[in-house]
Parts: C-alpha cells; structure tokens; sequence
C-alpha cells in the first residue's frame, strides 16, 4: 500500500519520495531541478543528464522503468530520446535526427571561408579544435600542431599546421597523420595561430571588453576546450565558452559527473562516428561539436503555463531560490510549486537563442 503522507511529500521533477515535507524541501535546494533537465517523454521524470535519461529508458540498464521502455521501444527516437505519438511520425524524424559523417578531405577543402558569420544574435558561434604531438623525453606532453576553427555552418574559417614551441619526440602519426615535414618553415608559428583564432573570436571586440560585456565576440565551442586553449597559449571567458565535454546533460551519470567522449556523443547523440582510426583531422571534431552544441541549443523546455520554458539562468546562490528564512512558507507548498521556484546549477544553451 502506497503510503499517503510519502505520496504528498513526492518531487514533482525526479518523482523521489519524502517521509517530511522538510525533507522534501532539503531535496529541491540541492538538487537544482528545472524546466531544462532531460525528461522522459512517457512519464515526465526528470534526468540529470541524458544518459541518465538512457539508463531510465532502458539503454542497457538492468532495472528501467518498463512502462517507459516498452513504450519508447515503439516510438521513441534513440538519439535525441523524444517520444512520438506514431511510429509514422518517428520514421519521419528519424531521417532528419540521424546526421551524416563531415565532409571529406577534398570536399573540406571546398568549404574554406573568410565570410563573416551568420549566426543568431551578437557574432555567433564557432568551434575550435587541435590536434596535439608528444613533446617531452616520453612524448606524453600534448604540444598543439594542428589547429581548425569553423562557422555555424561548418564551413573552415582557419586551418594551419602549427610549429611547437618545443622539441616533438612523438609525432603520434597514427592518429595525427603529422609529419616532421608538416611543421618546418611552412608552419604556423604559436603566436601567429593565437592571433588568428583571438581576431575571428573577438570579432572586432577590444580584448578588455568581453571580460564583463560580450558585445560583438562570439560564442566558442569545442570539446576539452581548456585544454585546446592551452595548446594555443590563450584564454577566453568561462561565459563565452561552450564545453561538450563539461555541460551537465551530455556528461556521464554517476556520483560524481564525469565526461564523455567526442566519439560517445556523436554515435549516441548524432548518429553517426569520427575517431575510427587512421589520421584524424580536427576539422571531424570541430564539426561533431558545433552539432551537438546546436543540437542541445534548440531544445526546447518548459513547464505547463511557462513561456518557452526558459526559467532563467541560475541564481547567484542556492538562498536565493530557498531561502531558510522562508522555511515554514516553503513546507506549506506543494511539489509543483517548490518546482517552478527551483533554478538550474549552469546556465542551459537553449538561453542563447533567447
């Protein structure tokens, strides 16, 4: 038997269930729960990432939810997890979720640009990616050679071998495909790469300004993108940065969230691999990563009676959705209240397009 007191005191986003009511108050000023997370499209439950999302489908879990299963094996899509009133309609959608693999080489070659973007609002987006060598007496020190920036539309803005700053031990040609011949005189320097991709970011922008206004500068995405900046010798603002590898709902579900590869979220989320071995070009990684930035920018969330779903970006503290002093108000709401109230713990890309 259900117990009735548990049943009042229930979440209205992960469907968790409280002996107290305070417990259930506790649970929302640490949970984050909002409009933007994940959600089953059968029952409505809130996911924290979409491989938790998975898991609740049934996507190799041992325990999913089997009324959700059952009804997404029928008519769920496997890539974006949407749940269709008809199979016609999911074959429909199908075609246009499952993307196809990046250009190849000669065709890449085609795509060179040095058009402005064209993107929503402000300067748009672009994606950065590079390809690291071996540097060091083991050649496990990443040193960037390579390094590719594209537009919205994944056309190349910029592409140039880079000439490192310190001796390579490991050219890593396997995967690279980076010879000695790549990075002598014909080569980028590091400063001279820097220069390139900071113009296209900055667009215009004086450098001192982006630190507290975004103006004209663009949004930069990428995967590890702390770690590709590096390589560059560069910095740009935590605001303006897009990190497949660091947003929440493409992160690993665990205790602790933890990042999943490029290769897993292009198959999982696109349709589609790169990294297959054989020489790799950054171009494939800029390309897998602007989708998938696209692709979680145009989700659209929202609650009953809520316009678009956008709740907002997340409060400066968690007192601020929650405050203590409020305590006894709080106990007195119901769970869909405490869930209208509750804000997100990072700032959603769907907010960019806003």
């Amino acid at each position: 038997m259900t117990c009735l007191t548990c049943s009042r005191n229930k979440c209205a986003a992960c469907y968790r269930e409280f002996n107290r009511m305070e417990h259930l108050v506790e649970h929302m000023r640490v949970s984050h729960h909002s409009a933007h997370e994940p959600r089953c499209g059968v029952c409505g439950k809130h996911c924290r990432s979409l491989d938790a999302l998975r898991d609740h489908l049934g996507f190799g879990s041992v325990l999913p939810k089997a009324g959700c299963a059952s009804v997404f094996t029928a008519r769920g899509c496997q890539l974006c997890l949407a749940v269709f009133p008809a199979s016609g309609a999911l074959r429909a959608h199908r075609a246009a979720c499952q993307l196809s693999s990046a250009p190849t080489q000669s065709q890449l070659t085609r795509s060179m640009s040095r058009m402005n973007i064209q993107g929503g609002g402000h300067g748009g987006a672009v994606a950065l990616g590079c390809k690291m060598v071996g540097g060091g007496s083991d050649g496990t020190l990443d040193v960037c050679a390579r390094v590719c920036l594209i537009d919205e539309h994944e056309n190349i803005l910029y592409e140039s071998f880079v000439k490192p700053l310190i001796p390579v031990t490991h050219y890593r040609y396997e995967m690279t495909g980076i010879r000695p011949e790549h990075l002598r005189d014909s080569a980028t320097t590091v400063k001279q790469a820097r220069k390139r991709v900071e113009d296209f970011l900055l667009n215009g922008e004086d450098p001192w300004k982006i630190r507290t206004a975004r103006g004209s500068a663009r949004i930069l995405v990428g995967h590890g993108l702390d770690h590709d900046l590096d390589g560059l010798g560069m910095d740009y603002p935590a605001y303006l940065k897009r990190d497949t590898a660091t947003y929440p709902p493409l992160m690993k579900t665990s205790s602790r969230l933890m990042s999943n590869s490029l290769k897993f979220l292009t198959k999982s989320c696109l349709g589609y691999e790169i990294q297959n071995g054989g020489h790799q070009h950054p171009y494939d990684d800029c390309v897998a990563a602007m989708r998938l930035y696209k692709r979680m920018r145009a989700l659209r969330h929202g609650l009953k009676g809520e316009v678009k779903g956008c709740a907002g970006p997340a409060p400066a503290s968690v007192a601020e959705a929650f405050p203590a002093w409020r305590q006894r108000e709080l106990e007195r709401m119901s769970p869909e209240e405490l869930l209208r109230m509750s804000k997100p713990d990072y700032r959603c890309w769907c907010l960019d397009d806003v």
